[in-house]
């Protein structure tokens, strides 16, 4: 599965961006997709995860200012991300895999599939 995200880019304090991830069969009700973010010089981190029936995971961190929807007819997986602050510099990652329980969420080594990343830069 090649994973395509796009959509990042620079945005003052308090903006929006909206992130998608696309691929063949992405939104399968067999497939949980979900979204990353690296710092620099910090570990990678959980951001959200959507599976089946767009049952969906948030992490604290964003819960509330970020939201992730999946597209069936267009196989893409949305992170619609609002009220953003410079905290939230980092890339973002999607990531897909067909068999992952939702207590392994956070952890990146559980995930089969990764895409490209895409720079998001929120300016104070």
């Amino acid at each position: 599965v090649q994973l395509q995200a796009s959509g990042g880019g620079l945005v003052q304090t308090g903006g929006s961006l909206r992130l998608s991830c696309a691929a063949p069969g992405l939104t399968s009700s067999r497939m949980t997709v979900g979204w990353f973010r690296q710092a620099p010089g910090k570990e990678r981190e959980f951001v959200a995860a959507i599976r089946w029936f767009s049952v969906s995971k948030v992490s604290d961190s964003v819960k509330g200012r970020f939201t992730i929807s999946r597209d069936g007819a267009k196989n893409t997986v949305f992170l619609q991300m609002n009220s953003l602050r410079p905290e939230d510099t980092a890339v973002y990652f999607c990531a897909a895999d067909s068999g992952i329980i939702v207590g392994s969420y956070s952890d990146p080594s559980r995930w089969d599939y990764w895409g490209q990343g895409t720079q998001v830069t929120v300016s104070s």
